[in-house]
């Protein structure tokens, strides 16, 4: 048996938008999106990384009250969770693809620690770090 973290997820308000987001704009693919009515089972994978899955949840029932989903919108809409991270080959081409995407940056990329590293947000205002893979 093989032991670890397989999904780690992220809030968002609209799981429709973070879809077009993720898949279109930042290359992931989707690995499972299944229903059980109201709520939306939704996991994405980096073709590089098909052992580790990114959950796009919206906060609410059946794991929210409708004041905790409110609270926790509110949280990522203000940047306030801890930003996710991904690594790339090249920082600043992949910056430039990106944002030709329309991906909006929040930071250029900077050369520190040793690496180049730039930031962003997805539309429900999740924070992500874009760094550059050590050579």
């Amino acid at each position: 048996m093989t032991e670890g973290i397989e999904v780690v997820g992220v809030y968002v308000e609209d799981q429709d938008e973070a879809l077009e987001f993720y898949v279109g704009k930042l290359g992931l693919q989707v690995h499972t999106d299944v229903r059980n009515g109201d709520y939306r089972w939704l996991t994405l994978q980096h073709p590089g990384q098909p052992s580790f899955q990114l959950g796009v949840f919206r906060p609410g029932p059946p794991m929210h009250d409708a004041a905790t989903a409110q609270a926790l919108r509110a949280l990522v809409a203000k940047g306030a969770m801890p930003p996710l991270v991904m690594t790339v080959a090249d920082c600043r081409a992949t910056h430039a693809q990106w944002r030709e995407r329309g991906v909006e940056f929040t930071q250029q990329p900077v050369e520190r620690f040793g690496s180049v590293d730039a930031g962003f947000r997805d539309p429900a205002g999740n924070g992500w770090k874009l760094i550059q893979a050590r050579r």
